[in-house]
């Protein structure tokens, strides 16, 4: 004979797992959302744009002209 455990389905349905989730959200912190700071281009090195990739950024107007 073998000892074996079979794992039943869970009994819990979605509308119990829901309800459980929105008891639980008041206890969840949110961190406060930081602006981004912009980097100082000095800052940015090592990376390499092709020559044509930004030949198609530069005609861009939303990317300045």
């Amino acid at each position: 004979m073998s000892n074996t455990i079979v794992p039943r389905e869970s009994e819990m349905s979605l509308a119990e797992l829901r309800g459980d989730c929105a008891r639980m959200a008041p206890h969840w912190v949110v961190p406060a959302k930081t602006a981004a700071k912009p980097v100082e281009p000095s800052r940015i090195n090592g990376v390499t744009v092709p020559p044509s990739s930004a030949r198609m950024i530069d005609a861009m107007s939303d990317y300045g002209d």
